[in-house]
């Protein structure tokens, strides 16, 4: 059930564990700077001081995060998200019309260091990077393509860098695509589902996107 908490929309809380709906445009953690310290965390923690990070979303993505509440559930959680034992689903929109209904995306990642806080698709010294990815319609009127997507890995930008060199960016990217082909980036966590670590109870979320 959704629970909204002032401005936070919380699809799940107890003891152990929060599961949040973060919106576009929040930073998920502090950045660097006192002007980035307003953040999803910094806000969950005024109402539940013992929460703790597990996972990012970046600053332009949407969607469902998972927060530790003390350090025994974080570093649980933690070996989950290692173990990829933790199911994630995103929704896009990107630009054009993909050939195939459905494939992987495998490409290496790397760092790319003069132009930060941009990563490449690097293939002698990237790390694995696997996406899997479903056409769930394609408009012909504008030209795109709304995708499901599924981060097998879960490298730092993986899913905005692996469409854009894949030949369909995502819009409304600034980084790796056009920043004014939307009014934001069009990238949503819409899923995430995993085994609670304290009880072992089955745990599935889902939060539509708003685009």
């Amino acid at each position: 059930m959704t629970v909204n908490s002032g401005l936070l929309e919380l699809h799940y809380q107890d003891d152990f564990l929060l599961v949040v709906n973060k919106p576009a445009g929040l930073l998920a953690v502090p950045g660097r700077g006192v002007d980035k310290q307003d953040c999803l965390a910094a806000q969950l923690q005024q109402q539940f001081p013992d929460t703790l990070v597990v996972h990012r979303l970046d600053m332009a993505t949407s969607g469902l995060m998972v927060f530790a509440r003390g350090e025994a559930m974080q570093r649980r959680l933690s070996q989950m998200f290692r173990e990829r034992a933790v199911e994630k689903q995103y929704v896009a929109i990107v630009t054009g019309e993909l050939v195939a209904a459905h494939g992987e995306i495998d490409l290496p990642i790397a760092e790319d260091w003069p132009n930060r806080p941009r990563r490449k698709i690097d293939r002698v010294s990237g790390k694995p990077s696997l996406t899997r990815y479903r056409l769930l319609a394609f408009d012909a009127a504008s030209n795109t393509s709304r995708v499901e997507l599924e981060p097998v890995t879960g490298r730092t930008h993986q899913l905005r860098l692996h469409l854009a060199a894949f030949g369909h960016p995502i819009l409304g990217d600034a980084l790796y695509g056009d920043a004014n082909s939307a009014p934001r980036l069009l990238l949503h966590a819409s899923t995430l589902g995993f085994t609670h670590p304290q009880n072992d109870a089955p745990l599935n979320f889902v939060c539509p996107a708003l685009f």
